[in-house]
């Protein structure tokens, strides 16, 4: 975890892009990189505008951290598009995007603006109204379920338990049948040995809830270690958490204790395991 890792911050100057930027500069302290504040206008006239919002906004920024370089950038265009060509321009190691509950969850799980995050290659880090903790993400709670893809997430999970020297809260759905059984074992035994030879302090808990009510045990897990993010993994054009097919992004997404949800999309690999690093 030697290179310096930037951050994008979407922002519409609202309350949850303002919760985004207090995360994304925590998270730069750790990761030494730069945050670049992004906006994106409909048209060229409402530039300038903007760039006096953002120039607000940097200085803003340093009551969060005035070691953290922050940079203000304007596009015009959809925003749809403009995440993920901005976030290559700037070398982004992850995106910080606030999104508004259940009344602006379109923004990220809509059906156009779902290509936000499966078109990209960057993970987002998605928050509501609740500030990052003084320690940052001290918690993080893990879902497996029976999608291989979702081992993947592992690595990214673990960079970010080395970065706030954080407790990974594993957690599988609970099946009376005993090859799915079976399976959740086998990947229970594969995050514990991924886990510890990093070090990483790690706990598994197999869910009262079988795979059709896993979303729920995991909110509810989460909210009973107070985590401070679960980690998600997109592993079907329509539905974000990859639950053997359950399309409940938007009850993680929008948690009730606004827990923040990291997604990432799943590269293919030979093994299944292991195909992202934040590296």
């Amino acid at each position: 975890m030697s290179k310096k890792k930037n951050i994008l911050v979407p922002t519409d100057f609202t309350k949850v892009a303002d919760t985004a930027m207090n995360h994304a500069m925590k998270l730069a302290t750790y990761t030494e990189g730069e945050v670049f504040i992004l906006h994106v206008v409909d048209k060229a006239e409402h530039v300038e505008e903007t760039r006096t919002k953002l120039k607000m906004e940097v200085e803003r920024a340093k009551a969060w951290s005035d070691a953290v370089k922050v940079n203000p950038i304007v596009r015009v265009g959809s925003i749809y598009e403009e995440i993920g060509d901005a976030a290559s321009e700037v070398d982004a190691g992850i995106i910080v995007m606030g999104t508004h509950g259940m009344r602006g969850i379109q923004l990220i799980t809509g059906s156009r603006a779902l290509r936000v995050v499966t078109s990209s290659q960057v993970p987002f880090i998605v928050v509501q109204e609740r500030p990052i903790k003084e320690d940052g993400y001290s918690d993080i709670v893990v879902p497996l379920d029976l999608n291989k893809e979702t081992k993947q997430k592992l690595s990214l999970v673990a960079d970010m338990a080395k970065y706030f020297d954080s407790r990974v809260h594993i957690i599988v759905p609970k099946e009376e049948d005993e090859f799915l059984h079976n399976q959740l074992k086998r990947n229970i035994q594969f995050a514990d040995q991924f886990f510890s030879e990093r070090g990483i302090e790690h706990k598994a808990t197999i869910a009262e809830e079988d795979s059709s009510d896993f979303v729920t045990a995991v909110v509810r897990h989460a909210v009973s270690v107070d985590a401070d993010l679960i980690a998600i993994m997109n592993v079907s054009s329509g539905n974000i958490f990859g639950v053997l097919g359950v399309p409940y992004e938007q009850e993680i997404i929008t948690n009730e204790a606004m827990v923040p949800a990291m997604i990432m999309n799943p590269r293919k690999t030979s093994s299944g395991g292991g195909g992202w690093s934040f590296q």
